[in-house]
């Protein structure tokens, strides 16, 4: 059997490595601490595995054919975006493979690759955690961006099922879940429904995976110029109200979210928190520690939350 080792839950942006703080106060190296001592409790923990649930921002999936979910059971490619980590993942397919398995029976059909890109939404997330451990990993991809967005309670159940998937796999060892995405940060539309998304952005969203390189060398510039904004759009209250939530273990509150009520106070790239709901679903504990910083500049409220304890910073 497979014991879970905990969850770590974990806001990514780009602008971390874009933009990083330049000392002790600048923004953003609040939250880099914070992680910094989370990745000390997790090489700690020693997990054998983990399972990292996170996004795909149009590096691996486009509209012309796009899963609301995608399990990598082979083979996990860095695409190397925003300085994040490029090429080959360690992968742990014996386990990617059980839990297929399990989470078909309970009546989940994901989708599946056996060569998967990955993007920043699930490597940097990967690389804070794990540093350089290599540590064998199986990629959950969420779509958060535009339907299909699976509904948060629909994620609530696929993450019960990621959890009595994992408990039950005959792959002997710990396994820890990492959460990547969130909390509140408002992005420009990329869904081919909205009138306002001109022609280009609109078939690059659509035909973009014919020449994915391509297509990101004309978007990341657009993203690049978001950052370092200290009157970026964040919403601190909402994003407290959400760690306060899963602090007690009411998924309830938060599942009962509308599409358009979440999008309204947390913007579209809200919708990242669906991969929160997943890993906490799975783990079926509240946290017992959290972190917070809004950081503007960054164009997000970053926030961390874990299910196991972390040593807390020494007093000068």
């Amino acid at each position: 059997m497979t014991e879970i080792a905990g969850l770590v839950a974990i806001s990514h942006s780009p602008f971390a490595q874009l933009l990083p703080p330049d000392g002790p106060t600048a923004p953003g190296a609040r939250f880099l601490a914070a992680a910094g001592r989370v990745a000390a409790a997790v090489a700690r923990l020693a997990p054998d595995a983990v399972i990292v649930i996170g996004p795909d921002h149009f590096h691996a999936n486009f509209y012309d054919l796009m899963p609301p979910f995608v399990l990598g059971v082979e083979q996990a490619t860095g695409f190397g975006d925003f300085g994040s980590r490029p090429g080959p993942l360690p992968v742990a397919d014996k386990l990617a493979w059980s839990i297929r398995e399990q989470v078909t029976a309970a009546g989940f059909d994901l989708a599946l690759s056996y060569a998967l890109t990955v993007d920043h939404g699930i490597v940097q997330s990967y690389e804070i955690i794990c540093g350089t451990a290599d540590i064998p990993v199986v990629p959950l991809v969420v779509n958060t961006t535009a339907p299909p967005l699976p509904a948060p309670p629909r994620c609530v159940q696929l993450g019960r099922a990621l959890g009595a998937a994992v408990r039950a796999s005959d792959v002997a060892g710990r396994v820890l879940l990492i959460a990547s995405g969130g909390l509140s940060h408002w992005l420009p539309s990329a869904d081919p429904r909205d009138p306002e998304l001109d022609r280009e952005r609109r078939a690059g969203v659509i035909h973009g995976g014919r020449d994915p390189h391509a297509f990101d060398a004309a978007r990341e510039p657009r993203i690049r110029a978001l950052g370092g904004d200290p009157n970026a759009q964040v919403n601190t209250e909402w994003d407290t109200w959400f760690l306060d939530r899963l602090c007690h273990g009411d998924l309830a509150s938060i599942a009962a979210l509308t599409e358009d009520e979440l999008e309204r106070v947390a913007g579209r790239g809200g919708n990242e928190i669906r991969n929160w709901l997943i890993g906490a679903a799975a783990v079926a504990e509240p946290f017992v520690w959290t972190s917070y910083e809004p950081v503007p500049e960054w164009i997000t409220g970053m926030g961390i939350g874990t299910t196991f304890p972390i040593d807390q910073p020494k007093s000068a």
